[in-house]
């Protein structure tokens, strides 16, 4: 049994030797240490909430905290830096210590994490020659500028603070386009002050091609292999074990279903890891929020993002409420700990707070010549190549191609739509091209008029070796009857908070009529009488109704993410600590059939399972 009790950071403030490792095992300040872990991402966690999942890792029996550092949040713009309110990685960090949990920082670049491009900001792919994840210079540079930022805020919480290892990179074995890339972060990382102990992680395939001198290689896996842990020797001696990715369940893609991996299981495999003497990091112990249009997305055999949810079937649910797997855990670690545990906190309740009407709509054709200047092109130019945002592009959300056809025809994108368009000719809406629709006819009309092609990024990619080519918009060329067309006027759709502010004053607005088809904005108000408490909302077509289709919602100006009948997920979590006493405002951006209610409800749905096997 160990007792820990000493061992917090608070007590071991100035400490002068960290985290070591000696004859197959960790010690801390001298004194044997195992390191039972549990990844929470800031990023992905209203910072309201940040000290509740702290107290529940506590009570489940953990003594560190993991997390990684998004540099495409950090650093939307080029050299332009955000590390406050839900992104002060410092309070997080001085939380996690104040607390009581040491922290492993995984700081990158890449994050991978399911979150887009693996947290690597869209404005590098502006460089056609841009190599992601090498010492190709500009990419290079682009990493020194944001670590020139980044480590000063982390140095100082090294022997003054809870941080006991960082992490080089992020399973770069199954990567490995250069050979002197991991020396080279390693070096980024030494020569900007970071003293503790440094780490890789790695699948068992991609082991032993993410090593790095001078870091401790760990491994990532769910269901434990017979000879996996003693693999670990294979690639280094007399070093301690550890699963740095334990994985406590999955991450869901749209239009598939909700994974979820047993509890038992779960736990079982857990018991057999320590058994065998190892440390661990539960991935996720609380996975939160893709809030906004930050998901990821896996490019295998076909394209598929991810959903809003990053439940994971992780140890807490997406809202922080406990499993059976957290009582399990605490449970077992309860055996193996030396002193007793704290209670775990208190669950907030959470409200439903009914049927909210979305009485009033403005049609985003309305929108365009108010709110939104475009760029002109006589080629189509794709998303992150835009000239906007002082010259950083356009990350996320949509982009609306325009230009003037004669007649109709034939209609053939040369897969250059990334990732899905809307086509209308003028406001009429002809079909879909994307990934495996390709081509559209057209119908024939009088005159000139207007094809409208609204492009959504869906997500890029963060995992696997396609991340070069995560351009999203339109990457090339469209032809109509075998002729390229030219003269655009792109419109971009971020809706970043400033035009949805804009939106709120639009003229335009008027009452829903009993049919509408978007795309179009909705709005309506949720009233709350008392405390706002945490809710879901479901976004559902009544039977008497019509909707709702697929887009984004907006309360109180907070992007909650996307909403797709196609499922699994057929709710999206609000956090009470965003919705007032009183009127909240709701925007919804509905591209196909809208409804006229949505509903505000006490459990959230995430979508017919399935185990992962």
């Amino acid at each position: 049994r160990f007792n820990w009790s000493e061992l917090i950071p608070l007590r071991l403030w100035g400490r002068t030797l960290g985290l070591q490792t000696e004859n197959s095992q960790f010690l801390l300040e001298g004194m044997p240490f195992r390191i039972f872990g549990g990844s929470m991402h800031y990023f992905r966690v209203p910072r309201e909430y940040w000290e509740d999942r702290m107290l529940k890792m506590k009570a489940c029996g953990l003594n560190t905290l993991t997390t990684y550092v998004p540099w495409n949040l950090h650093e939307r713009e080029r050299g332009k830096f955000d590390f406050s309110r839900n992104l002060d990685l410092e309070a997080f960090l001085s939380l996690a210590a104040k607390n009581g949990l040491w922290v492993i920082l995984r700081p990158g670049p890449y994050i991978c994490s399911e979150w887009d491009l693996g947290g690597l900001p869209s404005w590098l792919l502006q460089d056609p020659e841009m190599q992601l994840r090498t010492t190709y210079k500009g990419f290079t540079d682009a990493v020194d500028a944001y670590f020139d930022h980044l480590m000063p805020i982390v140095v100082p919480l090294q022997a003054r603070g809870p941080i006991i290892a960082v992490q080089v990179e992020n399973e770069y074995g199954s990567y490995a386009k250069d050979p002197h890339y991991m020396t080279y972060v390693k070096m980024a990382l030494l020569n900007r002050g970071i003293v503790e102990l440094l780490m890789t992680s790695d699948n068992k395939n991609g082991l032993s091609f993410g090593l790095v001198e001078g870091a401790l290689a760990t491994v990532n896996f769910q269901k434990l292999e017979p000879g996996l842990l003693k693999y670990l020797d294979t690639v280094q001696k007399d070093q301690p074990k550890m699963v740095m990715e334990y994985w406590t369940g999955w991450f869901d893609n749209w239009g598939g279903p909700h994974y979820v991996f047993d509890a038992d299981e779960m736990v079982n495999t857990v018991a057999s890891i320590l058994k065998l003497g190892a440390s661990i990091n539960l991935y996720m112990f609380h996975g939160g929020t893709n809030f906004g249009f930050m998901n990821g997305a896996l490019q295998g055999d076909e394209y598929k993002a991810d959903v809003t949810s990053y439940d994971y079937d992780a140890v807490l649910t997406e809202a922080g409420d406990y499993t059976s797997k957290f009582f399990k855990l605490r449970q077992l670690f309860s055996t193996i700990i030396g002193q007793p545990l704290p209670l775990p906190p208190m669950i907030e309740s959470k409200a439903s707070y009914g049927a909210i009407l979305l009485h009033q709509y403005i049609s985003l054709w309305d929108v365009l010549p108010a709110l939104l200047q475009p760029i002109k092109s006589e080629r189509p130019i794709n998303m992150e190549n835009l000239h906007l945002n002082d010259s950083s592009g356009q990350s996320y959300g949509y982009v609306l191609y325009e230009t003037v056809i004669f007649g109709g025809g034939h209609l053939h994108s040369r897969d250059h739509i990334r990732d899905r368009a809307q086509v209308f000719v003028n406001t009429m809406y002809v079909g879909e091209l994307d990934y495996n629709t390709v081509e559209l006819s057209l119908p024939e009309g009088q005159g000139f008029r207007q094809l409208r092609l609204l492009v959504e990024n869906r997500g890029r990619v963060n995992y696997g070796l396609a991340l070069n080519e995560q351009r999203k918009g339109l990457t090339g060329d469209i032809f109509l009857n075998e002729v390229p067309l030219r003269n655009f006027k792109i419109y971009s759709l971020e809706m970043k908070p400033a035009f949805m502010k804009s939106l709120r004053h639009a003229t335009g607005w008027s009452a829903v009529p009993d049919y509408f088809v978007g795309p179009a904005f909705f709005r309506g108000r949720l009233w709350i009488e008392h405390q706002p408490q945490d809710t879901f909302l479901k976004l559902q077509a009544s039977p008497l109704l019509l909707g709702w289709e697929k887009g984004v919602v907006f309360v109180n100006g907070h992007n909650l993410g996307r909403y797709w009948k196609i499922g699994p997920q057929e709710t999206l979590y609000l956090p009470g600590p965003w919705l007032w006493k009183g009127s909240n405002e709701v925007v919804i951006f509905e591209e196909r059939t809208a409804g006229r209610i949505i509903q505000s409800v006490d459990i959230p749905y995430l979508g017919r399972t399935q185990y992962v096997d």
